[in-house]
């Protein structure tokens, strides 16, 4: 039988990227600009909690916000109400931002004078995870209605994650929901994952998860130790449930 030459394609597109998310990071972090690329399924909430995230930090950090959509600008509409620097990315059919993508729109928005800004990434539990964007920190929200096995469903977007939100904790008593099932299996995962119960409607817990958010945006700006370039900091105990 003939023999053919295999090229692991996959592979290589993975390498390629990790390497230019080293580089954007590398970057942000000598800009002192921090980066969160915030992912979850479609309708979980991330645009209604990033306006009470922009609203709690008005006065204290400027803030920038990349919106990633197939398509429509509906969620950039919504946060230049308020007042924060705002670009709509169309992905044209992609499912997922990598770091090139990120860094397009890094520029596009230009993060002059910027302390703070979040990558609300393409609705999808999957194809997000596999991407490195070049973020400071990644978070994700998972809301209630969508049911606590999702840990098990879609695991690996449970271990890049630094945060989980679960969030729309107003309609817990609608939904069979178990809270404590949910974490206990998101950290056996990832152990170091912070967790934030909230409600982004009524506003409950929104505090905790803005003041881990200040404090990683605070410990980005610090200069990064002499041995090390910022990546992988350690997290600050857990947070929440």
């Amino acid at each position: 039988m003939k023999e053919f030459q295999i090229l692991d394609i996959k592979r290589s597109i993975f390498d390629d990227n990790d390497r230019q998310a080293r580089q954007l990071r590398e970057r942000l972090k000598k800009e002192q600009v921090f980066l969160l690329n915030l992912m979850s399924a479609p309708g979980s909430g991330k645009t209604t909690l990033l306006r009470r995230t922009a609203a709690a930090l008005r006065e204290e950090l400027q803030m920038g916000v990349m919106e990633a959509d197939i398509d429509s600008d509906v969620d950039a509409a919504a946060m230049s109400e308020e007042g924060v620097r705002v670009i709509q990315l169309h992905t044209g059919g992609m499912c997922h931002l990598d770091a090139d993508m990120t860094a397009q729109g890094l520029a596009g928005l230009s993060c002059e004078g910027l302390d703070l800004v979040v990558l609300e990434n393409v609705g999808n539990l999957v194809c997000p995870a596999e991407f490195d964007t070049g973020a400071s920190k990644n978070a994700m929200i998972l809301s209630v209605p969508e049911g606590d096995d999702k840990p098990l469903k879609y695991p690996l977007m449970f271990t890049v994650c630094d945060a989980l939100v679960i969030n729309k904790m107003d309609t817990l008593p609608y939904f069979d929901f178990d809270l404590q099932a949910c974490v206990d299996r998101a950290r056996r995962l990832n152990p170091r994952i912070q967790v934030f119960p909230v409600s982004a409607k009524t506003g409950e817990g929104v505090a905790d998860f803005v003041d881990w958010l200040r404090r990683e945006v605070k410990t980005w700006k610090e200069p990064a130790p002499a041995a090390g370039n910022g990546e992988n900091m350690e997290k600050t105990g857990q947070t929440g449930v």
